[in-house]
């Protein structure tokens, strides 16, 4: 028998791209290339068959499909002799891909890959041909992923919307905008609520999200950056956010290259509540140039600011020398405005004078009668408008009794069967078992001592300050969390201090 008649063993390998521009459906490559086997006498096992639908040509990696057959061709002995593609295409849309595992099955593999609709000549003239033609793939390849993001960007600067809902939308249709899920908007409003009047951590929001059994939109618990993530996201006042992240590596581009544009679909919150969470974002995220409390040389560092231009007095270092010609140092406190010739008007003050001019504001103000009469900085103040919590909780309880009534109504209806509804009910037991235990929580709090007064965190910090147990670090977290802001006034010898209302 001749050579070329004796049969071999192939390989099939289809794929059909997500832009679904291909004319043949993988059933329809199948076919053609089931024929072409069996006219050139190339046996096809079933095992040996790769369809990969709706996948990417552009990266090997993210073809499941591919990487298998490349892994079995690899092994010894080789289990067949041939890969049959509809199109070079078909195999990669990269260049570089391509010329890589073609070369690596024919070199080391000694596989061949042959497209049935695209036969080349032998020698390197064929070998040229093969190359303009996965050139030309590489072109349309790019050239459509241009084309599909242009389409994409003009949809989303009508405000037309295109990705996965956040927390509190649903698509009901295809096509159409998103519409609000009541009973997860309550949650993002509540999230929103406590960030802004509250002064909560997005780690504090987390933890009491999740004592109520809430979930993400992914059914995950809550995580410091999903709460950070939904505080930042411009859906939840009716607007379109999109071109944010790098598809590939899910990077956030920079701010100049996102859309953010009105939307067709309706607010969750208010557009003043919204800006009001971005500008505590922004206040509480450390500059780049700040410098982290462990670099401090004093527990006052950052936060005393001259009374005539408002600069941060920076604290220097000096020496002096004993007798024995050792050198000790001592510190002092002067406006970064004045050393820079901005300000002019002097406000040094040694360390040590700035110590006991703070300590004896503190025991002052720990003496008054009446907290009011503290000076509080007007950026730090909350506003009263709370939550309850446990009001908050009986309204979950008010929410259960309501998706009981509906599962009764699908399993009476026919809707639901007898485990479904069986299922589901104990679904909803564990939710209300999970509420009765935070309420019992809040309910054994709520009969405690009560918080600390002013006088009693008053106390507590002149103790710290005055203890040589503490770090500087220790000290200035203790200050921090306390106080907002120092003024120091030079020419008249006084001090004001400005506490965060929060305490």
């Amino acid at each position: 028998m001749n050579a070329m008649n004796q049969p071999r063993s192939g390989a099939l390998y289809i794929r059909v791209s997500t832009d679904k521009q291909e004319e043949l459906s993988p059933d329809a490559q199948k076919r053609l290339l089931l024929d072409y086997a069996k006219k050139n006498n190339i046996l096809i096992s079933n095992e040996y068959i790769y369809i990969e639908n709706g996948i990417s040509g552009r990266k090997a990696e993210k073809r499941p499909k591919f990487m298998k057959m490349i892994a079995t061709a690899k092994s010894k002995p080789k289990p067949f002799d041939v890969i049959l593609i509809w199109k070079f295409s078909r195999f990669a849309r990269n260049q570089e891909e391509s010329i890589l595992y073609k070369s690596l099955l024919r070199k080391q593999c000694n596989i061949d890959v042959i497209s049935i609709s695209e036969p080349l000549v032998d020698g390197p003239f064929g070998s040229l041909i093969e190359r303009i033609i996965e050139w030309m793939d590489e072109y349309y390849s790019t050239r459509l992923s241009g084309e599909v993001f242009r389409g994409m960007t003009e949809k989303a600067l009508r405000g037309g919307y295109q990705a996965r809902p956040p927390l509190g939308y649903r698509i009901e249709r295809s096509g159409e905008p998103p519409v609000v899920m009541e009973e997860e908007a309550k949650i993002v409003r509540l999230i929103f609520h406590k960030f802004v009047f509250e002064s909560a951590s997005y780690y504090t929001i987390a933890r009491y999200l999740n004592s109520f059994g809430y979930k993400t939109n992914s059914g995950k618990d809550f995580e410091r950056r999903s709460i950070e993530y939904i505080l930042q996201n411009p859906t939840y006042i009716g607007k379109i956010r999109w071109n944010r992240t790098e598809n590939t590596t899910s990077q956030i581009k920079p701010k100049d290259e996102w859309i953010i544009t009105d939307g067709t679909h309706p607010a969750i919150i208010s557009e003043e509540l919204f800006n009001q969470a971005q500008e505590l974002i922004d206040s509480r995220r450390q500059p780049k140039k700040s410098r982290p409390a462990s670099t401090y040389k004093h527990w006052a560092s950052g936060l005393v600011k001259c009374s005539a231009c408002g600069r941060t007095l920076t604290i220097s270092t000096h020496y002096k020398t004993k007798k024995d010609g050792s050198k000790t140092p001592y510190y002092s406190f002067n406006c970064y405005g004045y050393a820079k010739g901005k300000c002019l008007i002097s406000h040094s003050i040694s360390s040590r004078k700035l110590e006991k001019a703070i300590l004896s504001m503190l025991y002052r103000d720990l003496q008054l009668s009446d907290p009011n009469a503290l000076e509080f900085d007007s950026m730090e103040t909350i506003p009263s408008n709370e939550i309850n919590e446990t009001d908050y909780i009986q309204e979950r309880f008010k929410d259960l009794k309501v998706k009981e009534k509906r599962i009764k109504e699908a399993y009476r209806e026919g809707i639901d069967t007898l485990s479904e509804y069986k299922e589901n009910k104990m679904i909803l037991q564990r939710e209300r078992n999970i509420l009765q235990k935070t309420l019992n929580t809040f309910k054994k709090t709520s009969k405690k001592k009560p918080t600390q007064s002013c006088q009693e965190v008053l106390h507590s910090l002149c103790d710290i300050l005055e203890s040589d147990f503490f770090s500087i670090e220790q000290k200035n977290h203790a200050t921090t969390s306390i106080i907002s802001h120092i003024i120091f006034d030079r020419p008249n010898n006084s001090l004001k201090i400005y506490y965060k209302s929060i305490f």
